[in-house]
């Protein structure tokens, strides 16, 4: 790229998810799920996931369990002029005891795909709430059917831990687990350890969500002063993340230290925010196919913003003056203190 070429034109990165060329920052519906983000009319969402399509953002992560996020989803696909062109990840969850009989699971399948009026889900994520209960296999049996029947393109998981992970993978051979979709940012670190090997044992790209701690990994939080964790001005993303921040990872303080390490890195590049320096940190790691980037659909978007991450390249003078904070941090912890990848929601 030549040095006058602007940032916010740079191509997308993408890489090859099963059978799928797919971008590295996918759009995530998780925000519809509750008017709690706020809500907006039901045309302009479709109006806007449509421009995102337009841009070459055309991967889009929703679930069983995300409002109208699918039915949405389906509706905007089918008025694209290249509906083949754009991936819908969904996800299908077992949080409450379930015997997963075949014909329980290809109920759970075909809901996926009435709601979003299609006859295979690109790719199905699986995730199971109770690892004590074998039923995960059994259930991962019956996806695989499914599978090869014709009504799943390609299988992930979904805040999975690396032993389960690495057991399901071994189980159900080589290539048939694509992806496993968790938490991964700049303060939970997690997935490097234990996770990075799984993954590059296996073949398996992360997804990973929670790469910009609901929005506090950004300029408009430099220099701000301690928000209340209680207050009702955050969003919900916002409140878990800042009680991580608090709790589990440091302090404020430090918080801040980390935005001003981010701040010089992204002067460094030019016109590159806190976030884009976040999110290509993430995206560095051989073992993240993508970050899940989480839009408050017909309300606010960061598309512009977010192409400029394909436009620089992390020095070894920026890492270190990351892994300067991080080191001072309790983030190489958090996997002794929070469990493993998805413990926090067991």
């Amino acid at each position: 790229m030549s040095s006058d070429t602007p940032l916010h034109i740079a191509p997308l990165e993408s890489f090859q998810l099963g059978p799928f060329l797919v971008p590295r920052i996918w759009t995530g519906l998780w925000q519809l799920s509750s008017n709690a983000w706020g809500s907006a009319p039901t045309p302009r969402i479709r109006r806007q996931m449509a421009q995102y399509v337009e841009l070459g953002y055309k991967a889009f992560g929703m679930a069983d369990h995300y409002g109208s996020s699918e039915i949405l989803f389906g509706q905007c696909r089918q008025n694209c002029a290249h509906p083949e062109q754009i991936l819908g990840a969904t996800k299908w969850c077992v949080f409450r005891p379930t015997d997963p009989t075949r014909a329980i699971v290809e109920a759970g399948v075909q809901e996926r795909l009435d709601r979003m009026q299609t006859k295979r889900v690109d790719l199905l994520q699986f995730h199971w709430q109770n690892y004590s209960d074998k039923g995960y296999i059994t259930a991962l049996h019956h996806l695989q059917d499914l599978q090869t029947e014709g009504k799943i393109t390609a299988l992930g998981l979904c805040n999975f831990d690396a032993i389960r992970t690495d057991e399901i993978c071994t189980e159900l051979g080589p290539g048939v687990i694509v992806s496993n979709q968790v938490q991964f940012s700049l303060v939970d670190t997690r997935p490097l350890h234990g996770m990075a090997d799984v993954c590059l044992k296996h073949n398996v790209k992360l997804l990973t969500y929670g790469t910009l701690c609901g929005g506090f990994l950004a300029d408009q939080w430099l220099n701000q002063p301690e928000p209340d964790l209680y207050s009702g001005n955050l969003t919900p993303s916002q409140r878990k993340y800042l009680d991580m921040i608090l709790k589990a990872w440091g302090d404020w303080a430090m918080f801040q230290e980390l935005l001003v390490t981010l701040r010089a890195i992204g002067d460094r590049h030019g016109c590159v925010s806190i976030a884009n320096v976040a999110t290509r940190w993430v995206l560095d790691h051989p073992f993240v196919g993508a970050v899940i980037i989480g839009a408050r659909v017909g309300l606010s978007e960061h598309r512009d913003d977010n192409s400029k991450v394909f436009g620089f390249a992390m020095t070894a003078e920026d890492n270190a003056a990351v892994d300067a904070v991080l080191d001072r941090s309790n983030g190489r912890r958090l996997i002794t203190a929070i469990g493993d990848c998805g413990a926090e929601y067991r």
